[in-house]
């Protein structure tokens, strides 16, 4: 397979857990492409801008895989469509051009197909750079297919050998004969240490593209704590599971919550044990940008409560990526890392589909 917008390879590692080998991956964002490099190899590991690519370098490969910036899309990014980054899905067709894979998959934000680009992409598929692709696709739900996080993606599937339909869940949220029962937040995080005994990952380095960068940690290096403030651990407190802030008492709140009684139900929210958490963010560290409290939360004795924000570590396991991987960068770029991944649970569902159709 060719790995395009590799990111730090959730995407490959399902792909790699369901068979298939990466021939070339491309990356822009160094600390994302050095942990890249660090599990899955650095020599086939692009670390540059996807344009810079000639075609003689792109190699033939079965499968061609990737997520193109989604920021001019996403709920959460700017909804321009004149973003310029909403128009290197055209880079990725290029490789589906040059390479000639039988297939290929395409994973986008929820809202990609709701976006002009996305309507444009249907047009390649007619009569332009895509033709002889067949296209299926729609929003799966992370969930539905193992992974312990309620996150929606578009999945793009093309097919030259024919149409190849979205992969079928295998697990649903109410009891349903034949499928598995949805996975939790107990079911990933559960037995690691509440209360973490470091607050920063070791001092070490690495060197990938010749260049230094902090890693590679792995595990119990990102179980690592926060330092809050006695006033946000106050707030807390008062946060069960399913809650938020409309659970903590008036002057505990900073006055635009006050003042704003509608929206963002999310914010300063606690996940619950058992159920998926919602969906991961690059800010899980930050709970006023969502659900991210530790589950903990007895109601009956302050002194049974996790009051902190999930760990770089629960957020990785969350978001389905092995005990074991390798993780290059600092806080914040391996916090991006994490949640700009596909789940991995995700993509290996789609990827052991995509083996049946495959010679």
């Amino acid at each position: 397979m060719i790995d395009l917008f590799a990111g730090c390879g959730g995407m490959t590692v399902g792909f790699s857990q369901a068979g298939f080998t990466s021939k070339l991956a491309v990356e822009w964002d160094r600390a994302a492409a050095s942990t890249y490099a660090a599990n899955f190899g650095e020599r086939h590991t692009y670390w540059g801008d996807i344009t810079d690519v000639p075609d003689d370098e792109i190699p033939d490969a079965d499968v061609v895989i990737g997520g193109p910036p989604c920021q001019g899309f996403s709920n959460l990014g700017s909804k321009d469509v004149d973003d310029p980054r909403n128009k290197l899905w055209k880079q990725y067709l290029r490789f589906v051009q040059v390479a000639r894979p039988e297939v290929f998959v395409l994973e986008n934000v929820e809202r990609f197909r709701k976006s002009s680009e996305f309507a444009l992409l249907l047009a390649e598929a007619d009569h332009g750079m895509i033709k002889d692709y067949e296209l299926a696709h729609g929003v799966l739900l992370a969930a539905d297919y193992g992974v312990a996080q309620r996150r929606p993606r578009t999945i793009v599937i093309g097919s030259r050998i024919g149409k190849i339909e979205l992969p079928t869940p295998t697990h649903a949220k109410a009891p349903i004969e034949g499928l598995l029962p949805w996975e939790t937040v107990r079911s990933r995080i559960t037995g690691l240490p509440e209360v973490p005994d470091h607050v920063d990952m070791p001092d070490s380095r690495t060197t990938f593209f010749d260049r230094q960068i902090a890693g590679e940690f792995k595990g119990m290096d990102l179980h690592f704590g926060r330092q809050p403030r006695q006033l946000s651990l106050d707030r807390y407190d008062h946060v069960p599971p399913g809650g938020g802030r409309f659970d903590v008492p008036d002057h505990l709140l900073p006055r635009c919550w006050r003042e704003k009684a509608t929206g963002t139900t999310d914010v300063m929210g606690r996940m619950r044990w058992d159920a998926p958490s919602l969906t991961i963010r690059t800010e899980f560290f930050k709970p006023e940008k969502g659900q991210y409290l530790h589950p903990q939360w007895d109601p009956l004795s302050s002194a049974s409560r996790v009051n902190r924000v999930i760990t770089h570590y629960e957020a990785s396991l969350l978001q389905d990526f092995p005990p074991d991987f390798l993780w290059c960068g600092s806080k914040t770029e391996i916090a991006k890392q994490i949640g700009n991944a596909v789940p991995a649970g995700l993509a290996r569902a789609v990827a052991r589909h995509l083996r049946t159709h495959l010679g």
